[in-house]
């Protein structure tokens, strides 16, 4: 049975929940969640791990998620895998009891990894074993048999390091790009970004799909998709939230939320209470 985490105290959920998660309170009753930051060696390369843990669910639950513009190694009894960029969204069902542990690469921090354009790996799941041949393998026994979550992580982390990573300037510089499109909610268009950039808007799409896996015109909208769930949930008008964030009008913010999320946002919006 995987070790069970203690429950986070109430004031801190908005801190420890994971932004992208659909209905993202309703499971914190059937799961327990935490981050954990990267050792210096490898912050580089890796935003953080995240470790899911849970114990005798009476019911299935599925957790949807609307993904981010990054790597992802996911290692759990049902799969053991990189996936790439997912542009639909996808969710896991939690029976019974167990684990799940996650590392989420930065933006652009894959690349050293691969050896090659991110973008071989958008829209699909490798296995590690698959990847990284007897030492992926090794990995996933190593971190499948180890209790304590924190240790696990600690095997991935010395695993990633023993791949030799060097640092790429261009990885940086996207990684950088990347926050910059999540952070300004006001950057709606490519073109404001390239010009924020120094890059003419066809090098700066070059770049997203080499070291990112995906354009730029998808990174930030779905950044903006990110936004339009949380304030949606917390009962914000949908039409004075399209203009905000860029949409040409409210149908076309409601056809990407649906997409995404798997439902209107006028039934998310209930989920919330509004």
């Amino acid at each position: 049975m995987a070790a069970m985490m203690p429950r986070l105290p109430q004031a801190r959920l908005v801190e420890t929940r994971q932004r992208g998660w659909v209905d993202p309170y309703a499971g914190l009753d059937a799961f327990d969640f935490f981050r954990q930051a990267p050792s210096a060696e490898i912050a580089a390369f890796v935003e953080h791990f995240w470790v899911v843990t849970w114990t005798d669910l009476d019911e299935p639950y599925e957790q949807r998620i609307v993904s981010h513009p990054t790597v992802n190694l996911t290692i759990t009894e049902d799969f053991h895998q990189f996936a790439g960029v997912i542009k639909g969204g996808f969710s896991y069902t939690m029976r019974g009891s167990g684990r799940v542990l996650g590392t989420r690469f930065r933006p652009g921090g894959f690349r050293p990894f691969l050896g090659g354009p991110v973008s071989q790996l958008t829209d699909r799941f490798v296995e590690i074993g698959e990847m990284y041949g007897a030492s992926g393998a090794s990995l996933v026994e190593q971190v499948l048999a180890e209790p304590d979550a924190r240790a696990a992580v600690g095997h991935v982390e010395r695993f990633l390091l023993s791949l030799g990573p060097e640092r790429d300037p261009l990885a940086e510089e996207v990684a950088a790009l990347v926050a910059m499109a999540e952070n300004e909610v006001s950057l709606t268009r490519v073109d404001e970004l390239a010009a924020r950039s120094g890059r003419s808007v066809r090098s700066l799409q070059r770049l997203f799909r080499d070291y990112v896996g995906i354009g730029p015109k998808w990174v930030i909208r779905r950044f903006r998709l990110h936004e339009a769930a949380e304030r949606v949930y917390e009962g914000l008008d949908l039409a004075t939230l399209a203009v905000e964030l860029g949409y040409t009008d409210q149908a076309h913010l409601t056809r990407d939320f649906t997409a995404a999320v798997g439902m209107p946002p006028a039934a998310y919006a209930r989920r919330g209470g509004h």
